[in-house]
């Protein structure tokens, strides 16, 4: 069996082990990414470090005539927003990477309120000129390329939209009636007022509404076509969070593509892979834990899959693949110590520097607290000293003498997972050498 410096085996971590810089594969259905399977290998996970905001100076100088007949205050900002997006996107004084100045900044700009600005970003993010997304903010989109690029939590307006078809297929409207006003709709559908205006307007953006130019409280839209609907997709409207449907794609990813025992990837390849920041995929995972689904070990070793999310047995961990901690320091200190003795009587002398432990740790693919206490104990030993500042370092005090009767030329340093037995073996071979000299 090969065994590989995390401490786990390699044969353990069945047919999910990745390789740095190639697509994680699913391990019941090779041939195939994660992120295809589930449908997000066209989105973007977009980082806010990388972005850049618009200055509110930026903006155009001429605010909209709010006093102009005929139109609302956010279908003007709506319209302004947009022919500003468009002409500066067209002239490259901004790019897609640019985000608009927030919703606040905007207001006070106009001298309107927050909620009316935020109904006019919603506009024209129906319309693909800019997108939105909860902790990034609202990005510039060129509409030619219209379409969601970015993974974001299920707004209460795209519910209420459902909602709104699902009550007009179920009330029997037909083209051409009117509907209730939107206040009325809103009590219906358990919606805020606010909520279920945008829904309507963008149900009419989509043409399945019309409106009738009726403000106030007045009935203002007629049905164009019968919506189509899915059956059981009568949900609540309440705001489900990105962590909400991580903890369901995740059930479902565990459910479809993993057996008990099988190492997750890791919480940096799920980021990746389901398009959000590294702490949603933290906090998702949680939940499973907290569920008995996941159990996660510190360290490199991982989290293990130890019930399927629609069995109601745990399964245990086979927990063969670990040793006790202090085990684990005790083996790979000795090992670190004895090669760093061999390096530096065969390539040192004293008042020698070595190379820094960083180096030390990525030569022999351990921790750089592994090397630090390895030679803390060479310190101990008189071997090496400590110096701090500009020149600082570690530094060759005495040169380690060859054990008798052992060789090192062309010796092979190996890393093993740390196995109970392997712990008992090492220990009864060195018992019985102690004994023997």
């Amino acid at each position: 069996m090969v065994l590989s410096n995390t401490g786990v085996s390699k044969q353990s971590v069945n047919n999910n082990a990745t390789i740095p810089g190639e697509d994680l594969v699913l391990p019941n259905d090779f041939g195939m990414t994660v992120e295809e399977a589930l449908g997000y290998a066209d989105l973007e996970n977009v980082s806010k470090a990388g972005l850049l905001r618009v200055e509110i100076s930026q903006l155009p100088r001429e605010i909209p005539d709010f006093q102009a007949p005929g139109a609302t205050k956010d279908t003007l900002i709506a319209e302004w927003l947009r022919n500003w997006i468009m002409a500066s996107l067209k002239s490259g004084a901004a790019t897609e990477r640019h985000l608009l100045p927030k919703k606040s900044e905007i207001a006070t700009y106009l001298g309107v309120s927050v909620g009316t600005v935020q109904n006019a970003i919603r506009y024209i993010e129906d319309e693909g000129h800019v997108e939105s997304k909860q902790r990034i903010g609202t990005l510039l989109r060129n509409a030619d390329h219209s379409g969601q690029r970015m993974r974001k939590q299920t707004s209460k307006r795209d519910q209420a939209v459902l909602a709104i078809k699902n009550y007009i297929v179920e009330s029997g409207f037909q083209p051409a009636q009117t509907l209730p006003s939107a206040r009325e709709i809103a009590k219906t559908i358990n919606s805020a007022p606010n909520t279920t205006r945008l829904a309507l307007e963008y149900l009419s953006g989509i043409g399945i509404l019309k409106s009738l130019g009726n403000r106030g409280n007045k009935a203002n839209w007629a049905l164009r076509v019968i919506p189509e609907v899915e059956a059981g997709n009568n949900c609540a409207i309440e705001s489900e969070t990105l962590i909400d449907q991580l903890e369901r794609d995740l059930k479902k990813m565990v459910a479809e593509s993993f057996e008990l025992n099988d190492k997750l990837p890791s919480h940096l390849e799920l980021s990746e892979i389901f398009k959000v920041s590294i702490k949603t995929v933290h906090d998702a995972m949680r939940r499973l834990a907290e569920q008995g689904i996941l159990r996660s070990k510190r360290g490199r070793y991982g989290t293990y899959v130890v019930r399927k999310p629609d069995a109601s047995k745990l399964m245990p961990l086979d927990t063969s693949i670990f040793v006790p901690a202090e085990e684990v320091t005790f083996y790979n200190y000795e090992k670190v110590e004895r090669h760093l003795k061999t390096m530096i009587r065969e390539n040192h002398k004293v008042g020698d520097k070595l190379p820094a432990m960083g180096l030390l740790s990525k030569e022999l693919d351990v921790s750089s607290n592994t090397i630090r206490k390895a030679l803390q104990n060479l310190a101990k030993e008189k071997m090496v000293s400590f110096s701090r500042g500009r020149y600082g370092g570690t530094y060759v005090t005495r040169v380690p003498e060859a054990p008798e009767g052992e060789s090192t030329t062309g010796q092979t340093f190996t890393w093993v997972s740390i196995n109970p037995e392997t712990v008992k073996t090492y220990r009864a071979n060195k018992a019985v050498a102690t004994t023997l000299n």
